[in-house]
């Protein structure tokens, strides 16, 4: 037992490991250092799927800088990782950087000045100049050989720093499963997989309508589309039928008109149905026309009929498809109207009109033709000025046209209703966290109109691992595409040749041309499982991971990132890749806006981590459910702090009692004698119980909600209340009791904490106990049948009414209380009459009485010792 020192309330022997002074600050360098030494984190490759839980971790794109959205995400999945080790899993949580796409394209190219084009020649010894070129004209052309390297060469830099924030958040990442979305290896899987769907049918070569950014000069597949609200105009005017009477129609695009090639209503709209089968003409252009029913048309929309252009939007390319129109594209791949007269404008009148269009942007083009109507009476009456949705790709500012160009396609179930089904059927077989987002994955699905276009029309990126043969007069066979050996694996067809030709082959007639696209960046990021898990390198370990059993992601790549990555291994696995998939919402700024870097609303991770420390962080994260949109509180991360902070002194407290391992119990309570102890550690099983329940279900938040809740129980009522008996005043019995009570809620308190605050818990663990607390087994419950898991709520109770009364008197706490009734229902009685001496103890009172009465418990009669008087000098 302690020696106690008169006039304190600490022993004098405490555990010389014990700081006087416990902080958070610094914790982060110290145990980031020993994680990595130690190997903490690290999985153990020799293992069975049994023992593995494997996590499919999101790729940060390492082009730019972390956010409060990355620390709130990533948080929450390394929250379920370490409860999983903890459980005793094996946990696979690798770090992968997507360095593959327009953001690393944009970065390599102003750092270095340079820019990428595959037709030239890869350079060994090339290095960028000192001082990038202020105008892009200027930059140096580089090959795409050259060109990865320099991004892997600043991917580098980029990474050291995500790495060491991701580490001072306290990631319990094993940093040795890295892997780069641009690198060899993830180039190689990617154009194995692509050859692999190819040779199953699941991908093709097509001459379709594509969706094209007139920026970026690229395809653009549907889940890259944003719908943003735009000023536009209704103009009306007039077709005209054999006999010269006018159908109206009402367009936002007339620039468009050229293109026409039919006009469509409504099936059942009686006001057009006699013009059905036949023609019109158009204006300006004098172009015939057919009439055709529709049911996508809309009777009560403009004027009931509209005119179809190849191409204005994707309904015009249903309707072109699904009535089997003539293509009369207009729009060149760089967004202006193309210069030459199109075949089926055939009078003088007509080509004079286009050659007034010719050569423009689709806005100066629609001016033109406006102009053109007006100046023949045609337009009827003023253009009627509406706001309107207009497809945008998510990262260009103009809108997006639809062209016609060959692409690759992967089969997705957009044009097939057994592999949508199928693919629907995948997501039933993961467990969505929180359940709704199955919808968002079904509804998706359910609204694809064609398959999944993975080309892309950019100079960066995996290439489309596909050859030519060209005929005598230097034609592309695309019917028989040259395709590598899996041991070339990755190619470039821009530099390296198909087996069996040489360099001076390429491009000339009988020899070869190599496919000049890049696969989309989805194409690629949709098989991280496949990358990072070894699939086609090392099946013994991807037997191990596969499938994944978590995906983390967030809501809005629902669409792109986890549906694809469903496509993928539907077809090379024939089985969904994870079995969970936790969706975390939006980090929102104070006006409830989604933080993003393109909206500029960001906070920089450094300064909250600086400010309030990782915990704190962590907290604030961990405190938000998965699925929901989270405003950023700064007042949630204090809490965080003063959690971590009072978790320190309360185990402070706690060891220097003289408290140790040998203190716990778990089986054999019999030192546990004291009913308000054997009350606490029956409490205490029940929040294990909850907790583990609560994580077991993905519901972290909760998890953290109950330990929360109990700790503050704990240290504002059962520590004030035992004070006494843990110091020695009843006696050598009533101490060993509490301190068992002590040690042993200690105990569970830093493992149910661990997976939230990891660095103050391995702080206090370290106080006491070998190894780390990350490494030590999730708490099991310690049964004790006849603990009362009321009791510590009812005297905490009691001792609150007392303070309160000692409060509203305004004396000192540590005022006596010469007598005091309590009065509470009998059950409630009996808890207070039971634990009474450590009430009268930490309430210094003399005497107590217990009456048993009916409503909620109650303190009167509260008698107080007269104040003290001040010392004489």
């Amino acid at each position: 037992m302690a020696e106690l020192i008169p006039g304190t309330d600490t022993p004098a022997i405490t555990p010389s490991n014990v700081p006087d002074k416990p902080a958070l600050e610094g914790l982060e360098a110290k145990f980031t250092e020993r994680w990595g030494l130690e190997g903490t984190y690290k999985f153990d490759p020799n293992t069975t799927r049994e023992q593995v839980y494997s996590i499919d971790t999101p790729p940060p794109t390492a082009s730019g800088s972390l956010h409060v959205g990355h620390m709130f995400s990533y948080t929450q999945t390394d929250v379920l990782a370490r409860y999983q080790r903890m459980n005793g899993k094996n946990v696979f949580y690798p770090m992968g950087w997507d360095d593959n796409g327009l953001p690393t394209e944009r970065r390599v190219q102003n750092y270095f000045g340079v820019r990428c084009d595959p037709a030239i020649a890869y350079n060994a010894d090339y290095r960028p100049p000192a001082t990038p070129a202020k105008n892009q004209r200027d930059f140096d052309v580089v090959s795409r050989r050259n060109f990865i390297e320099l991004c892997e060469e600043l991917a580098v830099e980029d990474e050291k720093v995500f790495e060491h924030l991701f580490q001072t958040l306290g990631l319990s990442v094993d940093w040795k499963l890295t892997y780069r979305t641009i690198d060899d290896n993830s180039r190689a899987v990617s154009q194995r997989a692509f050859l692999a769907n190819l040779a199953a049918g699941d991908a093709y070569m097509a001459e379709a309508p594509t969706l094209w950014d007139v920026t970026f000069r690229t395809a653009v597949a549907q889940a890259e589309l944003e719908d943003r609200d735009m000023p536009g105009a209704y103009y009306r005017y007039p077709f005209f039928t054999e006999d010269g009477t006018k159908i109206y129609i009402e367009t936002t695009r007339p620039e468009l008109l050229a293109a026409c090639a039919a006009l469509v209503a409504n099936p059942d709209d009686e006001r057009y149905q006699p013009l059905f089968g036949k023609k019109v003409t158009s204006p300006l252009f004098g172009v015939e026309v057919e009439v055709m029913p529709h049911p996508l048309a809309k009777a009560d929309k403009g004027s009931g009929i509209a005119m179809v252009c190849t191409f204005g939007d994707l309904t015009d390319v249903t309707w072109w498809r699904e009535l089997q129109l003539p293509t009369r594209a207009i729009v060149g791949r760089d967004g202006r109207i193309v210069g030459e007269t199109p075949s089926w404008i055939t009078t003088d009148e007509g080509k004079a009109h286009y050659a007034a269009i010719a050569g423009k942007t689709v806005f100066s083009a629609k001016e033109a033709v406006v102009e053109l109507l007006t100046a023949a009476d045609l337009l009827d009456g003023e253009p009627k000025k509406i706001m309107h949705p207009v497809n945008f790709f998510e990262k260009g500012d103009k809108p997006l046209e639809v062209v016609t160009s060959r692409q690759w396609y992967i089969r997705n179930g957009g044009r097939d209703e057994d592999r949508r089904e199928r693919l629907i059927g995948r997501g039933k077989e993961i467990d969505f966290h929180p359940a709704f987002m199955r919808s968002r994955y079904e509804n998706w699905i359910s609204g694809l109109n064609g398959d999944w276009l993975v080309s892309r029309q950019r100079f960066f990126g995996v290439p489309v691992p596909v050859w030519y043969p060209l005929d005598a007069d230097g034609n592309p066979d695309y019917e028989n595409p040259l395709l590598p050996t899996d041991a070339q694996l990755p190619v470039d067809p821009a530099a390296d040749t198909p087996t069996g030709f040489n360099e001076a082959q390429r491009d000339v007639p009988g020899g070869f041309a190599g496919d000049a696209d890049v696969l989309d960046t989805w194409a690629t990021s949709s098989l991280t499982p496949q990358i990072v898990g070894g699939w086609s390198r090392d099946e013994d370990l991807f037997a191990k991971v596969y499938p994944f059993d978590l995906r983390p992601q967030g809501h809005d790549i629902i669409r792109t990132w986890l549906f694809s990555s469903a496509v993928r291994a539907d077809a090379l696995q024939n089985i969904a890749p994870w079995k969970h998939a936790a969706i975390s919402g939006w980090i929102l700024d104070p006006d409830r806006k989604k933080m993003s870097k393109s909206k500029g609303n960001v906070v920089v991770p450094t300064d909250v981590l600086e400010e309030f420390g990782s915990d704190a962080v962590r907290y604030w994260a961990a405190s938000a459910k998965l699925g929901a949109d989270t405003a950023y509180e700064i007042a949630q991360m204090k809490i965080g702090r003063r959690l971590a902070i009072k978790l320190l002194n309360a185990s402070k407290f706690v060891l220097n009692l003289g408290t140790t391992e040998d203190s716990v119990v778990s089986t054999d309570l019999s030192v546990v004698t004291n009913p308000l102890d054997r009350a606490l550690l029956a409490q205490l099983a029940g929040v294990v119980d909850a907790s583990g329940a609560a994580f077991a279900n993905y519901d972290y938040a909760r998890a953290l909600q109950i330990s929360e809740s109990f700790f503050w129980q704990f240290t504002d009522d059962y520590v004030e209340l035992i004070k006494d008996r843990a110091y020695g005043a009843a006696g050598d019995d009533e101490q060993a009791s509490v301190l068992a009570a002590l040690a042993t809620t200690l105990d569970a308190l830093l493992r149910l904490f661990a997976p939230f605050l990891p660095f103050a818990t391995e702080e206090v663990w370290s106080w006491w106990r070998a190894g780390s607390v990350h490494r030590a087994a999730w708490p099991t419950a310690v049964e004790v049948a006849d603990g009362d898991t009321t009791m510590l709520a009812t005297v905490g109770s009691a001792l609150s009414g007392i303070r309160k009364a000692k409060s509203e008197a305004k004396v000192k706490q540590r005022t006596e209380v010469l007598t005091a009734t309590i009065t509470a229902p009998e059950a409630q009685a009996a808890q207070l009459t039971a634990g009474l001496g450590d009430l009268k103890a930490a309430a210094n009172a003399r005497e107590l009485t217990v009456a048993t009465g009916e409503g909620e418990l109650l303190v009167s009669g509260v008698e107080l010792a007269p104040a003290e008087e001040p010392a004489q000098a």
